[in-house]
């Protein structure tokens, strides 16, 4: 089958064939129908991120954000059937350790990360094997079909998971995000159906517009301000009651630290670059003195797809409003390679797999 193989970090992707999947004894295999093209996959691509361990061993299938239709079972499996249309979550769980069973199975003790670990090559292919199916496949309602639902992989329900659950967002809260990319995006979209006030903040003013379009109430370009922080302070009459880093900079993540009001609550969406390596200073004597709240948020449980689909179902959100631009397998290098500029808008996605 095609799949889009990283053979060296840093050097151009290509289109090459590969072994199709077996299906382990717990799990499933999916035809890939669609899959997000994301800057995570692009992270990985350079060889970023040894530090959280997300650095497989070339060859290496990438692709991290797919939805699929069940084409062979294992088994053992006992929910999942052939000809199911699925969400695949990038984050694999086990399905048996204490978090997975306390209903936290995006941070399972066990996680394999789909497409950025040696356990799970990746879905830009034709076919992508799902471990522990009867935990990680995740069912689609008959309303909402395979392609459509490509567009909620890892940034929307990503995104979903943070501001409903992490941070969570309230109606009426002032919310910021930092960095409007597919992930900050999302974001806006999703706390805007939350009933919150959102702002968006970027360096771009084509995605400050799609922030808008997507629900943001204002917007802050970071290179017309001599500190986009305090514009948020005045936008706000004294801070958010939530802030978000959707890029994972030193500036982006101190920004949205120092948005807040106090009381307030920052969540981290964001992975750092490799020169951040996991690692940056915050203000930390204002954490204590404003009793701000840091946290951090990883995809979102399988158990809890169901509040994200519900949604989508009745019309209050629709990841497809964050789609811009539909490609082949083959356009997936070329889009990865975008991103070395940020040179991206909104959500790529990978529909067609056998050009």
């Amino acid at each position: 089958m095609q799949a889009v193989l990283l053979e060296e970090f840093q050097e151009p992707l290509e289109v090459q064939d590969v072994e199709r999947p077996e299906p382990e004894p717990g799990g499933a295999v999916a035809e890939v129908v669609g899959c997000g093209v994301c800057r995570s996959d692009w992270h990985c691509w350079q060889g970023d991120w040894d530090w959280f361990g997300y650095r497989p061993d070339p060859p290496h299938v990438l692709g991290h954000e797919p939805t699929g239709r069940i084409v062979s079972v294992g088994e053992d499996v006992e929910t999942v059937e052939e000809g199911q249309e699925v969400a695949i979550p990038f984050n694999f769980a086990c399905g048996t350790c204490d978090m997975c069973r306390n209903g936290r199975e995006n941070i399972c003790e066990n996680h394999v990360g789909l497409g950025f670990m040696n356990e799970a090559p990746g879905a830009f292919a034709e076919e992508v094997h799902i471990p522990n199916a009867d935990i990680n496949a995740v069912p689609l309602p008959d309303s909402i079909d395979a392609e459509a639902a490509a567009g909620c992989g890892c940034r929307f329900m990503t995104s979903f998971h943070a501001m409903a659950h992490r941070a969570p967002v309230s109606a009426g809260d002032d919310v910021v995000i930092h960095g409007c990319g597919g992930i900050g995006l999302s974001a806006i979209h999703i706390a805007d159906a939350l009933g919150a006030n959102v702002i968006g903040v970027d360096l771009m003013d084509d995605k400050l517009e799609k922030a808008e379009e997507l629900g943001a109430v204002a917007t802050v370009n970071a290179t017309e301000v001599d500190d986009a922080a305090a514009e948020v302070h005045d936008i706000t009459n004294g801070g958010a009651d939530v802030s978000a880093d959707a890029l994972g900079i030193a500036t982006t993540c101190r920004n949205a630290v120092n948005s807040l009001k106090k009381g307030g609550t920052h969540v981290q969406i964001g992975l750092t670059t490799a020169e951040e390596e996991g690692m940056v200073s915050l203000p930390t004597d204002e954490f204590v003195a404003k009793e701000i709240e840091f946290k951090g948020s990883l995809g979102l449980q399988p158990s809890r797809y169901s509040e994200m689909l519900d949604m989508i179902d009745s019309g209050k959100l629709d990841p497809t409003t964050l789609v811009e631009k539909k490609v082949d397998i083959h356009g997936v290098p070329d889009e990865l390679a975008a991103m070395s500029d940020y040179n991206t808008l909104g959500i790529p996605v990978c529909n067609d797999f056998s050009s």
